[in-house]
């Protein structure tokens, strides 16, 4: 039964922030110049930014190596290169992740000179180091969904989703307001929760936009929707 002890709510404000003039950009976890050792991940969650990026700026090439990232766009267009080749634009509704492994350069830009853009960066700590890196993309809408839960990324084979290099899967949810969506935890997971849009209520607490929820040491969960909302929510190892 889920209580008390089972959550913990990581509130939007309380995050790290930095203002860098063409970034706004909200650290859930310890990332950068924030260093907090209270919140330094969750179990093989190590990292999920919210940026918003100011027209026709970026991330310049930069290094990455044995780490599995995952971009989520929210609005606006984000343009990604790397060292692998590949080059795209990704859109809302659209998942991009890249396995850094043994290295990979990469760069990621505001494809719009008019709008900003709006995107989650979450960082997962691989299964093992040095593996051969790797990138995937798809869209969400093409994907099943299950009464408002639709997994996009695995650690099993799961036709159309994308396979992670460790033991985690990884659902967009969108409830409309007064749905009720049950999820059941296997023994020794933990579930992170990371809210985009909308209210969402858990074990008598309410989340909104921005707050993280932790839940551990319980079978299983009722997600009411207090407002039409969006977040993506981790089953983790």
């Amino acid at each position: 039964m889920l209580n008390a002890e089972n959550i913990t709510i990581r509130r939007s404000p309380e995050r790290g922030h930095i203002h860098h003039g063409w970034l706004d950009s909200f650290h859930t976890f310890s990332f950068g110049d924030y260093e907090d050792p209270r919140h330094m991940g969750f179990r093989t969650l190590r990292v999920i930014n919210e940026d918003t990026v100011d027209p026709g700026e970026g991330f310049g090439a930069h290094p990455h190596r044995d780490m599995e990232i995952v971009t989520y766009v929210i609005s606006g267009a984000l343009e990604h290169k790397d060292s692998m080749g590949h080059g795209s634009v990704i859109q809302p509704g659209d998942v991009q992740k890249f396995s850094a492994g043994t290295g990979v350069v990469h760069s990621e830009y505001n494809a719009s000179k008019t709008e900003k853009v709006h995107f989650l960066q979450i960082w997962i700590v691989p299964e093992k180091k040095g593996i051969k890196p790797a990138y995937d993309q798809l869209t969400i809408g093409d994907l099943k969904e299950d009464n408002g839960l639709t997994l996009f990324a695995s650690y099993t084979e799961t036709p159309g989703a994308i396979r992670m290099h460790q033991d985690v899967r990884i659902y967009r949810g969108i409830l409309k307001k007064g749905q009720n969506r049950p999820f059941t935890m296997k023994d020794g997971r933990g579930l992170w929760f990371q809210m985009i849009k909308g209210a969402l209520e858990i074990g008598g607490q309410k989340a909104e936009a921005g707050d993280g929820i932790a839940i551990e040491r319980t079978s299983s969960i009722m997600m009411k929707a207090v407002t039409d909302t969006e977040f993506l929510l981790f089953d983790l190892k």
